[in-house]
């Protein structure tokens, strides 16, 4: 029996790939234990417990940014964070840590070297965020998404994505999927994912096209997002949701999508050939436009500026795109066969090989 922390969370594209994760130990000896590292701000805090697994709080401490007052207060807080981390680890017997990035994740690599156990970096993005980049410095093992993730001594495991994604077969389930959702299942089908916290930008663009695409007999399933400003829509042919329990189904209704460019959303799209615009977030570190660079250049899916991403791109580009079902279908292939179902096997297998040095 090996007992586990799995540190990171805060958005859907850190908190999905951990309890993917979670799952595949779990599923590899009901012996193990899991428990998961986060903050109480995070969507950690509903979706960890939501799923049966123990969250350990820490606090949120951001990086300083500038010069004042939280600056000189960050290394106590710090080392506040890796002492309660410490504890953590002492009292729940902890083996290994597995990072995903992310708040949780600084403190429980600095916590698992002072108490000395073996620590794993899992990099979902192909631009590593900070927390990862110093973590794999020391860590026993570095694991990656994408191929153009530049961390020292990393092995490519791809990302852990959930069981109803791994096993989906889209054409299988399209019939249960068009019942779920009230759409045609004959009919072509747009699925538009404004992002777990909803994309401005990709909603607000959806929303002055809808006549468009109707008139083009494209039908929308529009997700868009946990604090979307749009209110829910249920009509023929159009249907807006705030959250989507059933991306399963979700993307067994879906012949074309329109989405950011979050790690385990491209992930999730390859896995099962889902052709795709993507729009990546144009704040941050600007991770998300180097998610899609092997699958534009496999041509397996499209990448647009935020800015681009109007009413227009919409009838000159998307449309077309859409409606054209050869080169639709060309670039589901191509998606497919960049894609991979077994990140988490791959990741447990790296993990495991750590334990047993």
């Amino acid at each position: 029996m090996t007992n586990y922390l799995l540190a990171g969370g805060g958005t859907a594209g850190h908190v999905n790939p951990l309890l993917a994760f979670a799952d595949v130990i779990m599923a590899d000896d009901p012996g193990h234990q899991v428990f998961a590292l986060g903050t109480k701000e995070g969507l950690e805090a509903n979706l960890v417990p939501d799923r049966g697994y123990p969250l350990l709080i820490v606090d949120r401490l951001p990086m300083p940014r500038k010069i004042n007052g939280y600056l000189f207060r960050f290394p106590t807080l710090f080392r506040k964070s890796v002492n309660r981390v410490e504890d953590y680890i002492k009292h729940h017997k902890i083996d290994v840590v597995v990072g995903f990035g992310g708040y949780a994740s600084a403190p429980a690599y600095r916590a698992a070297r002072k108490v000395g156990i073996p620590y794993v970096v899992h990099e979902a993005n192909a631009l590593a965020g900070y927390a990862n980049r110093v973590g794999a410095r020391h860590a026993s093992a570095v694991a990656v998404s994408f191929t153009n993730t530049k961390l020292p001594n990393a092995t490519l495991t791809g990302i852990p994505i959930r069981k109803q994604i791994v096993e989906l077969d889209r054409q299988a389930r399209r019939k249960e999927a068009a019942e779920f959702f009230k759409l045609d299942e004959n009919g072509k089908t747009l699925l538009v994912v404004g992002g777990s916290l909803g994309s401005r930008r990709i909603n607000q663009t959806i929303e002055q096209s809808r006549t468009a695409l109707a008139a083009a007999g494209i039908q929308v399933l529009h997700i868009a997002g946990s604090r979307s400003e749009l209110d829910p829509v249920d009509e023929k042919g159009y249907l807006r949701i705030n959250y989507c329990e059933r991306m399963d189904l979700a993307l067994a209704m879906a012949n074309f999508a329109v989405a950011r460019a979050g790690a385990a959303t491209v992930a999730e799209f390859a896995a099962v050939g889902m052709p795709a615009v993507y729009v990546p977030y144009p704040v941050g570190n600007g991770e998300q436009k180097y998610n899609v660079d092997d699958m534009v250049r496999a041509n397996a899916g499209l990448v647009v500026n935020d800015s681009d991403f109007t009413q227009e791109y919409v009838l000159s580009r998307l449309i077309p795109l859409i409606s054209n079902s050869k080169l639709s279908s060309e670039m589901a292939e191509n998606a497919r066969a960049l894609g991979r179902r077994d990140g988490a096997e791959a990741l447990l297998k790296l993990v495991n090989g750590v334990l047993r040095v």
